[in-house]
């Protein structure tokens, strides 16, 4: 029961990540204020934890200016007071694909698709720490933990994508660097007010991928193979503890190996 004393706020809470951080978030004890766009990953999601105590689920886009200013508020006002925060939601591959959109090669790559994911993967998490910096650092010690991607600091492996009904995206990577740049600049913003901030950076995570796959993504990876879902909530959990008091501004890869070749 790591996580007592923890209320933490996630955005992004429906997907195959977020859910799971819920999960085991509530397991070791934190109170975990859950919000996603409303459809049926929050309903999955609310049904999963109906009854709980320990859990409650707001509606929330990350991109709409108006909904994060008020959200911080709407959840104090509800009697909680998120002290750790998780920048979790991201227009990725897997929900592109499960939208039925198409992935066009990067010269086909529309402005409007590249500043939709730009504004939701990155401007999303500037506004919810934006909305942190105004209503919960130096009120007292916070955490923020940005979410990354093998890929922030990594290039892709196009050839992998060959043949499967999704690829990587130039938009998501671009985003996902940026996330750590976000991490840094804050973490010495921040830190006067006893506030630290991380990025972590999962690998390729299971969910349902054909052997294939699987098989060309491990041959990438030091331990031969994708991660569950469980094993990137692992670390989450030490980041979201008290346990990691000293440790700021810092991107921690979670990714089998794959950036030490």
């Amino acid at each position: 029961m790591t996580l007592q004393d923890r209320t933490i706020f996630i955005t992004g809470s429906g997907g195959v990540l977020g859910s799971t951080y819920v999960r085991r978030m509530l397991a070791e004890g934190a109170r975990v204020v859950a919000t996603d766009l409303p459809g049926h990953r929050a309903e999955a999601l609310q049904a999963a934890h109906e009854g709980n105590e320990s859990f409650r689920f707001y509606e929330l886009d990350v991109g709409d200016e108006a909904q994060v200013t008020e959200i911080f508020q709407r959840v104090m006002k509800d009697g909680w007071e998120p002290n750790v925060v998780l920048n979790n939601a991201a227009i990725t591959g897997e929900m592109l694909m499960g939208a039925g959109k198409s992935f066009p090669d990067f010269a086909d790559t529309t402005v409007a698709d590249f500043e939709r994911t730009l504004h939701t993967n990155l401007t999303g998490a500037f506004m919810v720490a934006r909305q942190m910096d105004r209503d919960i650092v130096g009120r007292y010690p916070a955490t923020l933990i940005n979410v990354a991607s093998m890929y922030a600091l990594n290039g892709a492996h196009h050839p992998i994508y060959d043949g499967m009904p999704f690829k990587n995206f130039s938009a998501y990577g671009i985003t996902k660097a940026g996330i750590h740049g976000l991490t840094v600049w804050l973490a010495g913003y921040w830190a006067p007010r006893k506030a630290t901030v991380n990025t972590i950076a999962p690998g390729a995570v299971f969910n349902g991928h054909s052997e294939e796959f699987q098989r060309r993504v491990g041959e990438l990876i030091m331990a031969g193979r994708m991660a569950q879902p469980d094993e990137i909530a692992d670390a989450m959990l030490f980041l979201c503890s008290a346990q990691s008091g000293y440790v700021t501004g810092q991107l921690l890869n979670v990714d089998g190996g794959f950036s030490a070749w």
